[in-house]
This record gives C-alpha cells, sequence and structure tokens, in this order.
C-alpha cells in the first residue's frame, strides 16, 4: 500500500501533462478520460470512496462525453455553414 499511493500520485502527474501538452481536442478529451480514472482509483486508495465515485462519475465518464458532443456539434455546424456558402 505504500508504493501503491506515490505510484498513483506519478500516474496522476503524468496523465494531467498529457492533458496539457495534447494538441488535438479529441486525445485531450481521451486523456481527461484517463486522468479522471487515475484520480478515481487515487481517491480510492486514499480511503475516499464517495469521492472517487463521483470523480468516475463526472470526471471520466461525463464530462468527456459532454466534450465529445460539443465537438460534433460544432463540425457539424462548421459543415453544414460550409455547404451554405456554395
Amino acid at each position: 500500500m505504500s508504493l501503491l499511493i506515490p505510484a498513483l500520485l506519478l500516474l496522476a502527474a503524468l496523465s494531467g501533462a498529457g492533458v496539457a501538452l495534447s494538441h488535438k481536442p479529441r486525445r485531450q478529451v481521451m486523456a481527461m478520460a484517463i486522468n479522471g480514472l487515475v484520480l478515481s482509483l487515487l481517491f480510492m486508495a486514499l480511503q475516499a470512496p464517495d469521492v472517487a465515485f463521483a470523480e468516475l462519475a463526472v470526471g471520466t465518464t461525463a464530462l468527456p462525453l459532454l466534450f465529445l458532443v460539443v465537438q460534433a456539434s460544432v463540425r457539424m455546424d462548421r459543415s453544414s455553414r460550409g455547404s451554405d456558402d456554395q
């Protein structure tokens, strides 16, 4: 158990850096989902199951799904505006 928490902290730092350093929006969303999963595992290891469940529900599923829907909507809006101009 003593090695688990530092390893999860390192994974959280690496996945957070992956979110910040990613340039493509879809990769950022996937990195955010991975970061949420790592953080929920960290919260479980720190014996905070309610916070871990909230992070799993929001940070791993709801927020990345919302961002993917917004990206698809923006892409559809751009394609429909492009066809209106012609």
